[in-house]
């Protein structure tokens, strides 16, 4: 079978070390590690030529990219929080048909909130750094970018999308919040103009409307499908009463069917009321041999103390979680030791990290890796399959694509699914124990 190799037209170097991507598509392989290739079309988009060499930090404390580091605003806070979510029924997403035939060089617009105070801020910031930083690594870009500030607000993103599909705008990128994506999304969607956005909450995605961001959705496909495969065919869970323990509950039993596990129960708790909780799970506890719990550092204490008085033993249980659990409270915790979770895989990240740091002197959100990897994904998009790059048929291309986080895909209703590895808590740390996936099934 022969593989199609198809150059981006950029290598980067990073300092001392230069990433390259090879990869055999016709064998399903990608090989080493990648800052930014993607497999489109059947071909594989490859950095390949000398680009400028810039940098920046990793997070030493490794914060998950959806639980632990919350963002002001964002949908899906840590495990123990509450907040809204959009509901579905207002992001009903019209049908969208191919983007207008593109000439010359496309204009990308980058819609944040620059101006919005805090967290909210600072990751905003950080996001345009990334998308700047992938510019630079894409001399001779077959895309145009401009920025443009929402403010956070669904006024202020109404009317940034206005302005830059006036401006011509074939592809807009972002926003952050759920309720600037809805307002931006509903505009775009009528002048056929699709969005890659940063939102957490899927209610606001769609045809048309694609979400780039951490879902926990494919941390629980990842560690249920890892435990099947290790035998761990009967389970219970232990879920937060918040927006995001709603999201992983939301998808856990379908999940559990596709893999052929049974859940036993389901038990749900609020903050500071783990007890009642783990103590209803102790009637089953010889009957499973796996227990799931999305929690994240804040509760590891409390979540430990439960186990125990339920006499839930993690020696006898294998316990299961998400990338919530990358938070050195959970590493700590002696009940978590020899526990299971998915993640992205972070040496991407850490490269990334190294040069934002040396190219803005501070350290990058988990975050900005996202718009990164949006900037790169447009670009090659448009270098391989030009008047039909921003086609709702390509962006959500089965083979989908490979960036700094490892393998993704956007799907039809606009969510997406990624390639995870699974790690393995040791005390003080955690070690990998299954890679991500280089191709989807």
């Amino acid at each position: 079978m022969t593989s199609s190799i198809v150059s981006l037209g950029s290598k980067m170097d990073f300092g001392a070390k230069a990433l390259k991507i090879l990869a055999v598509i016709g064998l399903g392989l990608a090989l080493s590690g990648c800052i930014a290739s993607s497999r489109l079309g059947g071909g594989l988009i490859t950095p390949s030529q000398e680009a400028t060499p810039q940098t920046g930090p990793a997070e030493t404390d490794a914060t998950p990219p959806v639980a632990s580091e919350p963002i002001a605003g964002t949908e899906l806070p840590p495990p123990g929080a509450s907040a809204q979510t959009t509901p579905a029924s207002e992001a009903a997403p019209a049908p969208v048909t191919a983007a207008p035939p593109l000439s010359g060089t496309p204009k990308i617009a980058l819609l944040l909130p620059l101006s919005a105070s805090g967290g909210t801020g600072t990751a905003a910031q950080a996001l345009k750094n990334a998308a700047d930083l992938a510019m630079a690594d894409l001399p001779g870009a077959s895309i145009e970018l401009v920025v443009k500030d929402e403010r956070g607000t669904p006024d202020g993103a109404r009317e940034a999308t206005k302005q830059a599909i006036a401006e011509g705008a074939s592809v807009i990128i972002g926003p952050l919040l759920a309720s600037s994506v809805q307002a931006t999304g509903s505009i775009a969607r009528t002048a056929n103009r699709p969005v890659i956005a940063f939102s957490t909450d899927i209610g606001v995605a769609g045809r048309g409307v694609y979400l780039l961001s951490f879902l926990p959705q494919s941390d629980v496909d990842r560690i249920l499908s890892f435990a099947a495969a290790k035998g761990k065919k009967t389970i219970a869970a232990l879920i937060p009463e918040s927006t995001y323990g709603n999201a992983v509950n939301a998808t856990l039993q379908d999940v559990a069917a596709r893999n052929g596990i049974t859940i036993k129960a389901i038990e749900r708790y609020t903050p500071g009321a783990i007890d009642p909780a783990a103590q209803r799970l102790s009637a089953i506890k010889d009957q499973i041999d796996a227990l799931f719990i999305p929690e994240n550092g804040d509760n590891a204490a409390s979540v430990a103390k439960a186990l125990s008085g339920a006499g839930l033993d993690p020696k006898k249980i294998q316990l299961l979680g998400t990338s919530a659990w990358d938070d050195p409270r959970i590493f700590s915790t002696s009940a978590f030791v020899n526990g299971w979770f998915a993640m992205p895989d972070k040496s991407g990240f850490e490269t990334f990290a190294a040069k934002y740091r040396e190219r803005f002197g501070s350290d990058p959100t988990r975050i900005a890796t996202l718009a990164y990897d949006a900037v790169f994904l447009l670009n090659a998009l448009k270098k391989n399959k030009g008047d039909k790059a921003f086609d709702a048929e390509t962006l959500a291309t089965p083979e989908g694509a490979i960036g700094l986080d490892g393998l993704f895909r956007f799907r039809q209703d606009g969510t997406n699914q990624r390639g995870l590895v699974v790690m393995q808590v040791n005390k003080g740390g955690a070690t990998k124990i299954d890679n991500a996936p280089t191709n989807f099934p």
